[in-house]
């Protein structure tokens, strides 16, 4: 089996880098950032006479590559069989790591979701099959992981269905999450449009050192940001801080932008990116990066601008972070929320100020942003020290490797026995219990309980769907001294633990690890379909009476008429992200069935009207208090449009599209909110959902549970135009307020079609 891309593809981006590159530094004449220099080498018309503006352009791109995840990549597939295209254009994977759910242990979990997920995996590969695409099966591994090991390149373009393809970041490539639409868009050959980024610089001096990793930077850099100071902005990591960092390393950063808002993060191509691509045997590739690397680097004259003064900064970010890595320390996040940071030294205090709950239920280590080689060696030293004291975790203690291969070698290497004996248990090879995949017989429904992970998301219900898990996130390293403390107050810098023979002892910092492995990777032959030149005669298999996979019917184009007197379903209050509106958990088997997991609308979502009454809402027809998904579907059965009022960073997370098509589908027809997350503003623009925002945030306040608006000047609709919103009171007084949206001409027409995929059906 071939793992490496195929290189006369990758030299063709590179000749193309050059040519576009060369161009635009000439236009604006001055010194490039890494990720300038990628975005505007992968502009499709190339003719480019001005600078371009950072939040206010839109550009047309052309990516390399196309990741779909198993859950996601169902309805990508659904809305591709809609081109009428018999092979994908762009180079594309599907991956099979999302539906495997964690209940007892690796080899047991994989062939329950085999027998389970039967249908939907038979779909991914059949659809495979006939359109050209390759074919990752159960088992393989997370799919960030997966493409970290096999297709990123440095100066690269990839788009995926997944808020954490950014990933690839780490390998010096422009990753960007995306919706379903978009990606079946550029698998169909289309041009991918995106708002030019702005640009956020964290300049990393030092060396990390003791207990301190990677994990520990972008914690610190949540902190700064917040879960939306990054929106719309590709964060770029540069400085001699960064040569200091594994290539893994750097991906761990990267994986976590999502949690920031950040449309992507990169670093620019090192010597650590060079010792990975060797080690994951695409030498050539390497060959070839090294030959064009200043395409992928940053000006080293930006560099040594800032380095003189911070003050130069400003000519090529809109905002600069420096971190001394030399004294950063290890940080937790959490509960709730992957912005909540402090260090390790505060966390006791915080304990008890904040009556968290000290005792933990559960330690979790793994997942797409924590499960390298050098990840599972450092948690192993700990393991190693833990168990030379005859010392066991005192309480469970589950572990997820990140793909087959990083599994076959610390099995190989040790790292696992490591684990395994002081109490580990392995899962598999996939995402399980960071994306909600896992099953807690253990707990009574309701009952409090505080884990911590090395994962990337923590939202209230996110990974085992109850709401009253608070997740604490840390290094794998500093996840598994918490495990053998037992309580989150435990400093492992400081606090002793009390070995077999009675002694007392504190845990040393792990040794400084490989990033990859002396011996090479273990490479497992039978995870993986390579992509076939295309099979007309390949039947797509969905079952018509299926109720996991239903084939999509187009929504109905704008009527024409402007939006008079629309009811609310729900005001939304505070936090609402596309895990609020669309959950996963044990509605991930109905992503290719959209009837179905439409039930699931707005499930998590805290409205203000009706706090205490998680997802629900007054039903106008009847004045009762019901599920907004039931009300939905009453309201669409008598063909009454709604509207949803969301709240500050509306639908934030992951890149889910459900969260559009299932308010779309029972007759949503405008999200007007304080401000958007990038990816979910996409997905509503996408699928005919008008996505508005407030003048004057203030106006959010006027809208009241019996209030109906009329949303006037639709046909007027245009670039950088107001429209105006009359509120009706129940009281028969009027409010006019003024909406604005980020709609360009091409967009206008996606909302006028009734959505981007009809567009595409015409073309």
């Amino acid at each position: 089996m071939s793992m490496k891309g195929p290189l006369d593809i990758i030299s063709g981006t590179y000749e193309k880098l050059q040519d576009n590159v060369s161009k635009y530094q000439k236009v604006v004449g001055r010194p490039l950032t890494a990720s300038e220099k990628i975005l505007t080498g992968h502009i499709h018309d190339s003719n480019i006479v001005r600078e371009i503006q950072a939040g206010s352009d839109y550009v047309f791109l052309d990516p390399d590559r196309v990741a779909l995840q198993d859950v996601t990549g169902q309805m990508t597939l659904l809305q591709f069989m809609q081109s009428g295209l018999t092979r994908v254009v762009v180079p594309t994977t599907v991956h099979c790591d999302h539906l495997i759910q964690a209940r007892t242990g690796s080899e047991s979990d994989t062939k329950l979701a085999i027998y389970e997920n039967n249908e939907v995996y038979n779909f991914l590969e059949s659809a495979s099959k006939k359109y050209g695409i390759g074919f990752w099966k159960p088992g393989s591994g997370i799919i960030h992981q997966v493409v970290l090991e096999n297709y990123a390149f440095p100066g690269g373009l990839m788009i995926g269905t997944d808020s954490h393809t950014p990933n690839a970041g780490g390998l010096g490539m422009i990753a960007i999450g995306v919706g379903g639409l978009d990606a079946a868009e550029v698998m169909a050959g289309m041009s991918w449009e995106l708002l030019y980024p702005r640009r956020i610089g964290v300049y990393l001096t030092g060396k990390l050192n003791g207990w301190t990793s990677p994990k520990d930077i972008i914690l610190y850099v949540a902190s700064k940001l917040t879960v939306y100071g990054a929106t719309n902005t590709i964060v770029e990591y540069f400085g001699p801080g960064s040569r200091t960092i594994s290539c893994t390393g750097k991906a761990t950063i990267t994986n976590m932008g999502a949690e920031i808002g950040a449309t992507c993060s990169i670093f620019s191509y090192d010597e650590k990116m060079e010792t990975y691509l060797r080690a994951t045997k695409r030498q050539d590739i390497a060959d070839l990066a090294d030959k064009y690397k200043e395409l992928f680097a940053l000006d080293r004259e930006i560099e040594e601008e800032i380095s003189n003064n911070r003050k130069n900064a400003q000519r090529y970010f809109d905002q600069l972070i420096e971190i001394d890595l030399s004294h950063l320390e290890p940080y937790i996040v959490g509960p709730h929320t992957p912005d909540l940071a402090r260090p390790i030294s505060k966390m006791a205090s915080d304990v008890k100020s904040n009556n968290y709950l000290d005792a933990i239920s559960v330690a979790l280590i793994g997942s797409c942003t924590n499960s390298s080689y050098e990840d599972m060696s450092r948690a192993s030293d700990i393991a190693e020290q833990a168990k030379s004291k005859g010392v066991k975790v005192k309480v469970p203690l589950q572990v997820t490797p990140g793909s087959e291969m990083i599994r076959g070698t610390i099995e190989r290497d040790g790292q696992m026995k490591s684990l395994v004996d002081i109490g580990a248990n392995v899962l598999a090879n996939a995402c399980g219990p960071c994306i909600g995949q896992w099953n807690r017989p253990e707990l009574k429904k309701g009952e409090p309980n505080t884990i911590v992970t090395s994962y990337n998301r923590n939202f209230p219900g996110r990974n085992d769907g109850r709401r009253e898990t608070m997740n604490f996130i840390g290094s794998p390293e500093m996840v598994i001294a918490l495990a053998l403390g037992g309580k989150l107050s435990f400093n492992p810098l400081v606090d002793e633990l009390t070995a077999s023979d009675g002694t007392r002892f504190i845990l040393r910092p792990p040794k400084a690890a490989p990033e990859v492995p002396s011996n090479g990777f273990v490479y497992n032959q039978d995870v993986y379909i390579p992509p076939s030149e295309g099979n007309k005669d390949q039947q797509v298999q969905i079952d018509p009476n299926s109720s996991r996979l239903q084939k999509l019917e187009p929504f109905p184009k704008w009527d024409g008429k402007d939006f008079e007197r629309i009811p609310i379903l729900v005001k939304i209050k505070g936090k609402c992200t596309t895990d609020h509106i669309s959950p996963a958990g044990p509605w991930l088997i109905y992503r290719g069935h959209l009837d179905k997991i439409s039930d699931n609308l707005l499930l998590g979502a805290v409205n203000a009207f009706h706090q205490d009454q998680i997802g629900k809402g007054k039903n106008i027809l009847n004045n009762e208090i019901e599920l907004l998904s039931h009300i939905a579907r009453q309201y669409i059965s008598k063909k009454i449009r709604w509207i949803i009022i969301g709240d500050t960073n509306y639908g934030e997370g992951s890149s889910r599209e459900h969260a559009a098509m299932t308010p779309r589908y029972l007759g949503c027809c405008a999200v007007i909110a304080k401000s958007y997350a990038r990816i979910h503003e996409t997905n509503l623009k996408k699928q005919g959902i008008l996505a508005l925002t407030f003048v004057e945030p203030a106006d959010h306040e006027k809208i009241l549970e019996d209030d109906k608006l009329s949303i006037l000047g639709l046909k007027d609709l245009q670039e950088g135009s107001y429209l105006k919103c009359i509120i009706h009171h129940s009281n028969a007084i009027d409010e006019e307020i003024l909406l604005k949206h980020s709609y360009n001409s091409l967009q206008v027409e996606w909302f006028k079609a009734g959505s981007a995929l009809n567009l595409m059906r015409t073309k």
